[in-house]
């Protein structure tokens, strides 16, 4: 797979800083609880983590699955494992690495306002706005990026490729 840059290690962190700053800003003097959506948005998840300024940060993480070994989403989600603490209450911030179609995060937004968080959002470090195939939209974005296979960064291909410190995308 012949692969080229997209956004590079400093653009990334450059602007993973700027959305802890923001979301510190936005949740001051309040708890939070940040859902990473495994596996892919761990490696943002941990990152943005280190850049939120709370002593109220609680992280969960929560795994699901729409695309199987396919590039493209199939339209069903599969929870693989459950939030293992009660967000009822809460100030939640789903942590994503990438919205495509949009159908991953519509379904897990609506099961996760069925457990009562006080308050729940979107942060994702990638969005594909031209894919979308449902109204969605994050509160926090990262990058608008072009319609395009990437990798990287927690992004996989067939669990491939995760551990770049980069976005990349495939020319294949």
């Amino acid at each position: 797979m012949k692969l080229k840059t997209l956004i590079n290690e400093q653009e990334l962190q450059k602007r993973i800083v700027e959305l802890g700053e923001q979301i510190t800003k936005d949740y001051e003097n309040k708890e939070i609880v940040i859902i990473c959506v495994l596996r892919g948005a761990a490696y943002f998840a941990i990152d943005l983590s280190k850049h939120i300024n709370s002593n109220s940060l609680l992280m969960e993480f929560i795994q699901v699955s729409s695309y199987g070994k396919n590039k493209e989403t199939t339209g069903e989600l599969t929870i693989k494992k459950d939030l293992d603490i009660d967000i009822k209450g809460k100030n939640v911030i789903i942590v994503e690495d990438i919205i495509d179609s949009g159908i991953t995060m519509e379904t897990l937004k609506k099961y996760l306002l069925t457990k009562e968080p006080e308050s729940l959002k979107i942060c994702t470090l990638l969005n594909k706005k031209e894919r979308r195939k449902v109204q969605i939209e994050a509160d926090y974005v990262g990058f608008e990026i072009p319609n395009k296979f990437v990798l990287g960064y927690g992004l996989d291909y067939e669990e491939y490729y995760r551990n770049l410190p980069y976005v990349a995308y495939s020319e294949d």
